[in-house]
């Protein structure tokens, strides 16, 4: 399934898989929509970057700073704006209405993606209860691993 606008949005986990393996299950799909549409964008959200350099700075080595470097100049990095403030304020109030909840950053990350009628790509299962937000899991199958 692809988004309506042929945008995909990464999530943490899905970028680290990146930058851990360049040639795995991620790098694989992404690979394989550009052959089918050579006009699907790739992006992240400000708030996965955060999450990424959080991690750099947690541990600093030269070769995860190369990997990120290196993964990172291929896609484009979002800035939110009023707009995603508006869409997670909606989103948040309907979902805690229900007794259900993400962390902030993942609340701030799907707002944005349906803001920009993306599709979130992220192994983490708990998008999935975000009304209205498409979801694919690139690395299904696969072992989960830790992010950076």
């Amino acid at each position: 399934m692809s988004s309506p606008r042929g945008l995909y949005l990464l999530d943490t986990n899905i970028i680290s898989d990146l930058m851990r393996d360049p040639q795995g299950a991620a790098a694989q799909q992404s690979m394989a929509l550009n052959r089918i549409d050579s006009q699907i964008r790739f992006v992240t959200s400000v708030v996965v970057d955060c999450e990424l350099r959080y991690g750099l700075a947690r541990k600093p080595q030269a070769r995860l700073q190369a990997a990120y470097d290196r993964t990172m100049q291929t896609l484009t990095v979002l800035p939110l704006d009023i707009e995603v403030a508006q869409t997670y304020a909606e989103m948040r109030h309907a979902m805690t209405s229900k007794g259900w909840g993400l962390d902030a950053n993942d609340t701030l990350i799907a707002a944005q993606a349906l803001t920009l009628g993306a599709t979130l790509v992220s192994a983490d299962m708990a998008f999935g209860r975000v009304p209205g937000l498409q979801v694919e899991n690139w690395l299904e199958g696969k072992e989960r691993q830790q992010t950076i």
